[in-house]
């Protein structure tokens, strides 16, 4: 069963760990590609300096951040790769949850040869592990790049879903990642992932 809106719309640290466990989709060409969301970070603008929005800073790029909770915000890093964020709980406040890393579940093959331009078979058993444990990993795997700005996740295209067949599991709180510039923000819990995973980029 596809997330709502509803789902969203709330405290961004809550959903955060609540998206841990559901499925992201994204349907391509007539196919799906399917990965569970083993890590995720939150971004709340008013008061974390790691995020974009941090001070009320807004700019046309960083628009979808202010949109309502339940769009996708896709931005580009280093000049070549793509992050995937589920924007939070109320339009007009900056806050959404950063997509750390999944576990591929449907279309391996597709992922592969996205991610590696090979046949998944063909694949190394590191090369296998390291196909989604990234945010811009992820992005490559399942074909998420800036066409997806703005994407309404409670649509038919990109969008996350219940995963029936998980069973219980442990989150994990520590730091987020790469953001040694963010002063006191640098020290906040908000990073998440599900114990012992595979697939998470960092433990």
């Amino acid at each position: 069963m596809k997330i709502s809106r509803s789902f969203y719309a709330r405290d961004t640290l809550i959903v955060a760990k609540e998206l841990l466990g559901k499925v992201l989709v994204h349907e391509v060409n007539g196919f799906k590609i399917k990965g569970r969301i083993v890590e995720t970070e939150a971004y709340i603008g008013n008061i974390d300096k790691a995020c974009h929005a941090y001070g009320g800073k807004r700019t046309p790029k960083l628009e979808p951040l202010y949109g309502k909770p339940g769009i996708a915000y896709v931005y580009f890093i280093y000049g070549m790769y793509h992050c995937f964020n589920a924007i939070t709980k109320k339009e007009g406040s900056p806050e959404g949850v950063l997509i750390r890393a999944v576990e591929p579940l449907e279309g391996l093959e597709e992922m592969s040869q996205l991610r590696f331009k090979k046949s998944y078979n063909d694949l190394t058993k590191a090369k296998k592990k390291n196909l989604t444990s990234g945010p811009s990993k992820l992005c490559i795997a399942l074909n998420i790049n800036k066409d997806h700005n703005k994407e309404d996740l409670c649509g038919d295209v990109l969008y996350i879903e219940e995963d029936d067949n998980q069973n219980s599991f442990e989150i994990v709180e520590v730091k987020r990642i790469g953001i040694d510039y963010a002063e006191e923000a640098k020290d906040f819990l908000w990073r998440f992932y599900i114990k012992d995973n595979e697939w998470i980029s960092k433990k």
